[in-house]
């Protein structure tokens, strides 16, 4: 087995750490830096921060937050939220994050992706998915459809096609977020995140769900995904990273534990 990652969320509006379910009622619980800093110090592998009112305000990213959390921790940072461009992927590069993740602007214009691949790096762009549940229809047939503007608008666009042509453009990773399960603690949607997994050759983060460390090795395992995101589960101080990485290696999945 590969070494899986687990990946903490920081979703940010107006500076602060933000949390919401199912991507209503977003309530501001702390601080971003010092919360990516803790992280870290736990053994974290990754954290992912999103700007998560950027898209819907057509305005970009705020790159001190970036870099003030980028001057706190030491390890593979990704940043979202608003990137419209190759010059917005830039500045981020330059604020500190190693990778990238475009979303709601690829989707509109697919060309984002590979312009963001060929000037950062495949390395470096990640797409991330909003997804949502719906009945099966000509449209969406995996009955899963990808949503754009923090969950306001409805796409008409098949998730796990829209997998695919992300890797094919150049995407070297993608963070697939089910709405449906997006705070709500109650488990990640398995069925999604292993349908993805095995329709694009790069590696998938699931997002969305986590609740208890259980699910964590649910989605590692039967959802074939290579890295877990987390967010309420370690925000509110249920569980810790370095907790989830112990009960991760003892129920037999691969992980960097910090000795």
């Amino acid at each position: 087995m590969l070494t899986k990652r687990v990946v903490a969320c920081l979703d940010v509006r107006d500076g602060n750490l933000a949390k919401s379910i199912r991507f209503v009622d977003t309530q501001n619980i702390g601080d971003p830096v010092s919360k990516a800093k803790e992280y870290y110090d736990d053994g974290l592998d990754e954290l992912v921060f999103y700007d998560i009112t950027a898209s819907s305000d057509h305005r970009s990213i705020m790159l001190d937050v970036v870099e003030a959390v980028a001057g706190q921790i030491f390890i593979p940072f990704s940043v979202g939220g608003g990137v419209r461009n190759v010059d917005d992927a830039s500045r981020l590069l330059w604020a500190g994050a190693e990778k990238v993740n475009v979303n709601s602007a690829a989707v509109v214009r697919p060309e984002l992706i590979s312009e963001c691949a060929k000037a950062i790096g495949v390395q470096n762009t990640v797409l991330s998915m909003d997804v949502k549940r719906v009945t099966v229809n000509s449209t969406c047939p995996s009955g899963f459809e990808v949503v754009i503007n923090g969950g306001r608008t409805a796409m008409g666009l098949d998730a796990i096609q829209w997998a695919k042509q992300g890797a094919m453009l150049g995407a070297g990773e993608l963070v697939v977020n089910s709405i449906d399960a997006d705070g709500t603690r109650q488990g990640y949607d398995i069925d999604l995140t292993r349908q993805i997994a095995e329709a694009v050759p790069v590696p998938i983060v699931a997002s969305g769900g986590a609740g208890q460390p259980e699910h964590l090795v649910e989605v590692l395992t039967e959802g074939k995904a290579d890295a877990a995101l987390v967010a309420s589960m370690v925000h509110y101080g249920d569980y810790t990273v370095s907790g989830l990485k112990a009960y991760l290696h003892q129920q037999g999945v691969k992980v960097r534990l910090r000795y």
